[in-house]
């Protein structure tokens, strides 16, 4: 059976008796979410390093406390309203979306496209917001799902600002799996597209997620450069060129430099005090 391509959690089954029956269930949670779609237990049960048994007994636990929603029509598993409750609460207090808000609605109608802003999760894009124009296109990147880091513009333009060590530990998540002809599938191609994004100051999705699809992006960084997020300008090849993309730099990093400040004095969940 194929493995979902975009699924980018690796089997480690040294830790599942440190972290015992709480771990088993977040990690059987993040593969589900992991496929952005509904998925049967055999999919499941393929990349999964527990026991049948032991994985169908998470899967029940799961599914009657609300937290995974069960179709018995089409015998597939999807994340429970309890679940996206629970994640809807911790949108709304720790991340930066409450407070860029306004500067991405400014900029979507500004430049009349789509406008997302995304953070790192571990190897993985979460988006974490995402403002539409007159003319919204459909495409995968709604907020709350999860992309990969190393084909899209957002993901891309945090890359290129992290310290080398932490640089080294994404990269080696990637799947690299080849979305489209312009995927680049590669750590070496990718260091040397990152090393150009930090001389441009920005990043492009040149059609390598999604085809059709392209996008401008540039980092949120601290003060003292740290990646807090990325926002990006998104559009569709038959709007435009990459090249008429670039009209929209001096909004983005205007937005940019706004949630930045904005967010100067934020205190990031774990420094709060307790």
């Amino acid at each position: 059976m194929r493995r979902e391509a975009h699924l980018n959690v690796q089997r480690d089954s040294g830790r599942d008796g440190a972290d015992g029956t709480v771990g088993k269930a977040l990690e059987v949670l993040d593969r589900v979410a992991a496929f952005a779609r509904p998925v049967r237990f055999s999919e499941l049960l393929e990349t999964s390093p527990f026991p049948k048994a032991t994985l169908y007994r998470l899967v029940q636990t799961l599914t009657s406390q609300g937290m995974l929603r069960y179709d018995p029509e089409r015998g597939t598993y999807a994340p429970g309203m309890r679940l996206v409750r629970m994640a809807h609460a911790a949108w709304a207090q720790s991340s930066i979306a409450p407070i860029a808000r306004p500067h991405l609605d400014s900029l979507s109608m500004l430049a009349g496209e789509t406008v997302h802003l995304a953070q790192l999760d571990g190897g993985q894009v979460l988006y974490v917001d995402k403002r539409n124009p007159a003319r919204p296109l459909p495409m995968y990147s709604d907020a709350g799902k999860v992309g990969p880091a190393y084909c899209t513009g957002v993901g891309k333009a945090m890359l290129a600002w992290l310290p080398e060590p932490t640089l080294d530990a994404v990269l080696a998540q990637q799947s690299w799996h080849r979305f489209t002809d312009t995927t680049l599938t590669t750590p070496d191609a990718m260091r040397a597209e990152l090393a150009a994004i930090r001389t441009a100051g920005h990043a492009f999705d040149r059609e390598e997620h999604e085809p059709g699809i392209h996008c401008i992006a540039v980092p949120i960084l601290s003060a003292n450069g740290q990646v807090l997020g990325a926002v990006s300008v998104t559009s569709s090849t038959d709007r435009g060129t990459l090249e008429d993309m670039k009209r929209h730099l001096p909004h983005l990093r205007q937005a940019v430099e706004r949630i930045a400040g904005d967010m100067r004095d934020w205190r990031f969940p774990d420094q709060r005090e307790v």
